[in-house]
């Protein structure tokens, strides 16, 4: 897949086939694209928690509160992003241009490892509704949790939806 035919066929799933575990090999491939996401000055101000069998069933019922989430059980892998320190000198970037790097970062970090997921034949959730304290327990983490990814295949009845986005006109100004 090109990345436009990776961007087409990514979407939310909310519906996973439990029984289907990912292959450790995909796992890996989508781990590596992650390492290689850009960060400013290359800090890689985050952590990847992998989580899998009862530790996954954990980590999605900390990310179910009020009703959320409901379909987070059945992925097999949950992937918990957890914010870290900044490098000296992103931290001095941070500081004088008062702009927030580590999220920049993260939010390139996930991008990747959703494209390489749906590459792979994955799918993936982008969590935000999620309990921190719970997550930094379960995870063994003492940094802020910042988002949690659910990963695995597609139930057979998970078809693609089209595409709900803004016009090009909207999103871009050429000058």
């Amino acid at each position: 897949m090109n990345f436009t035919e990776i961007a087409l066929n990514r979407q939310s799933c909310r519906s996973y086939d439990p029984t289907r575990p990912v292959e450790d090999e995909k796992l890996n491939a989508i781990l590596e694209s992650a390492r290689l996401s850009p960060s400013a000055c290359n800090s890689q101000p985050y952590h990847i928690t992998v989580c899998k069998g009862e530790k996954a069933k954990e980590v999605a019922k900390a990310c179910q509160g009020m009703g959320m989430n409901k379909f987070a059980d059945k992925a097999p892998v949950m992937l918990v992003i957890s914010e870290m320190p900044y490098n000296k000198t992103a931290a001095i970037g941070a500081k004088l241009k008062d702009n927030d790097y580590r999220s920049i970062d993260i939010g390139i970090l996930t991008a990747y490892i959703t494209a390489e997921a749906t590459a792979q034949g994955l799918s993936t959730c982008i969590l935000g509704w999620l309990d921190d304290k719970k997550l930094r327990t379960i995870c063994g983490i003492d940094n802020k949790v910042r988002l949690v990814i659910t990963l695995g295949y597609a139930s057979a009845d998970d078809k693609l939806r089209a595409k709900k986005r803004k016009d090009i006109d909207e999103l871009v100004k050429r000058i």
